[in-house]
Parts: C-alpha cells; structure tokens; sequence
C-alpha cells in the first residue's frame, strides 16, 4: 500500500494590506485593542472586482504544482476547502478545475471552515493509500472580507479575519516512514450556533435579500476560546500517541491561525519552544481553511520545513470541528 507525502507547497495572498491602522478610520477599534486580543498587526483583503475564491485558490495551486514537479496533466483530482465559495452552487473545486485545464478530473468541495484543510488533507491520503490517485491537489482558499460587518457594530469579528488562498499536492510513494503518518478527525454540533453565520452564502452582502444582522458572522468568543484551548491539545495529543511520539519530538506545530492568545496558551500548555510553533497571523489575519497551508508553505519556504522533520497541523473552529494530521516530512 502507498504512503502519501506532501510534494508541493504554494500561496497567494492579494496584494491590498490593510493595517489596524486603517481599521481605525472605519470602525471604533485601535491598533493596541486589536493587537492585545488578537496578535493580528495586519492582513490582506481582495478587489473583489479582480479576484475570486477560485481563482486565488487556482494561483496557489499553480505554485503548489510547479513546487511539486509536476505538471497540471499529472493531477489526478481536486479537493477545494472553502466557507466562502465564488457560487452557493456550484463548488469551488469544478471552477478551479476549468482554470486549471486540468480534463475531467474529479472536484470535492469540503465546508468545515477553519479545519477545513486538515480534513481535506485526511481524505486525500486516505484516496493515495487505497491506490484510487496519485497526486490529488487540497486547497484552502477564502474570501471573507466582502462578508464582514466593517463596522463598530461588527468590529470584534471583522478585524480578526483576511483574505488568501494555499495548496499542497499530495502525492503517492512507496518509501516507508515518510508523509502523512496519522490523522485524526473530530466534531461537536451542539455548538454550531456559538460561530456561525445564519444566512450568508455568497461572498457580496448587497446581492442578499436576508436582513444584515444574520448575514454577517457571529462569534462567541469567550467559549470559542475556552473550548479551543481544550481541543487543539487533545487532538495533537492523540496524534503524537498513536505514532508513538512525545511533544517534544515534534519539529513544526502549524495551527490554524486562529487568534495568537490561543496559539501561545496551546505552546504553554504543552511545552513547546518558541521554534517548534509557527505562527503568521500577525501579516495574515484568520484565513479560516487558508491558514494552514497559507502558514505551512510559508514556513517551508523560508527552509523551516526540512527531510524528516516531524510536522503536526492541528485546526479548531466552527461547527466546532478539530483535526490533527501527523507527517513525516
């Protein structure tokens, strides 16, 4: 049976950066407020008039098959995981398929926001294993500024959240101990209202016939937090356990990038080194399900991803939803 690894690694960010400073002159927030609760300094948002979900999500692919080796021809199948699709239907998957030129190759679209690229990242290395594909392309794009409520009103969710798009190939190989190890999948619906938007399913509030107030995303952050700080350990826990390892074995903690207090409470609370967590949503804001591929072709690039290194992703959000994925690099 193969093992699956993860080839290629790309990301794409629109060029717009807005500062907390800029926040400032649309909203009662201040740079200090923002970044004492959130760590975030700045993140990027879209010309909606120039960029899609898909398309970002079609150039970080681009990277991620070039920094792959391979060729367009070469994928075998598309997963796309999105909150903020470019269509309610349908998916993202097909339209990146159709700019990709990439045949009739199969899409699957994932919504399970914020642990939406973990997820995708699990159901691609259980299609490598069974032998169905061989280089199966997992993306997470979104655009969530266009959905914001960019005002007093909204500001203690609209300031955390920016726009981006990441994607990794994953890749079939026959050498043993190396790629995705474990991962592991969790979900509790009985939260789902504690983070969640009621109406929205198009990316532009102006084209809703719904009243604003249950458009817009909701966010109770206090359990949010509590709740996050309990399952990001756990479920990196259970996957250093079944693979045998400790905390300390671990080279590269990405977590979804969430809110910094949340990442330096989990680096606390399991004693990790400043070296062995990466963060990046001080420049990027929440990407939801861009964040950690967003974050893991960030830290490979800069040469912090190397051969045998152990990785860990590990997400929480809505829904709640968590997952963790083990690989050997």
């Amino acid at each position: 049976m193969p093992n699956s690894y993860i080839s290629g690694l790309g990301h794409y960010v629109p060029p717009k950066c807005v500062t907390n400073k800029d926040l400032e002159k649309l909203m009662d927030t201040s740079d200090e407020w923002i970044v004492e609760r959130t760590g975030i300094n700045t993140r990027h948002w879209v010309d909606i008039e120039n960029e899609s979900t898909s398309g970002m999500g079609t150039k970080a692919s681009l990277i991620a098959i070039e920094n792959a080796g391979l060729k367009v021809s070469d994928i075998d199948f598309i997963i796309f995981c999105t909150l903020s699709p470019d269509y309610f239907f349908p998916g993202g998957g097909v339209l990146v398929q159709e700019q990709l030129g990439a045949g009739t190759i199969g899409a699957l679209d994932i919504r399970n926001q914020c642990s939406g690229f973990v997820y995708g990242i699990s159901v691609a290395d259980q299609f490598i294993k069974t032998g169905m594909y061989k280089n199966i392309l997992v993306i997470g794009s979104e655009i969530q500024s266009t959905g914001m409520d960019i005002t007093t009103r909204g500001r203690n969710v609209s300031v955390i959240f920016g726009d981006g798009a990441g994607a990794a190939v994953v890749s079939a190989t026959d050498e043993l101990g190396k790629g995705i190890l474990s991962t592991h999948l969790h979900s509790e619906g009985k939260f789902a209202e504690e983070l969640m938007a009621k109406d929205r399913c198009c990316t532009t509030p102006k084209e809703m016939p719904f009243a604003a107030e249950s458009f817009y995303p909701v966010m109770n952050g206090n359990n949010v937090f509590k709740h996050a700080v309990t399952r990001f350990p756990e479920v990196i826990n259970e996957a250093l356990t079944k693979n045998g390892y400790q905390s300390n074995d671990i080279n590269l903690l990405i977590p979804h990038q969430a809110n910094l207090r949340i990442s330096q409470f989990i680096q606390r609370s399991m004693k990790l080194r400043d070296d062995q967590v990466y963060n990046n949503i001080m420049n990027y804001g929440n990407t939801t399900a861009a964040s950690i591929p967003i974050a893991l072709s960030e830290a490979w690039q800069k040469g912090l991803v190397n051969n045998g290194d152990i990785i860990c992703l590990a997400a929480f959000g809505s829904g709640f939803t968590w997952a963790s994925a083990l690989i050997r690099w």
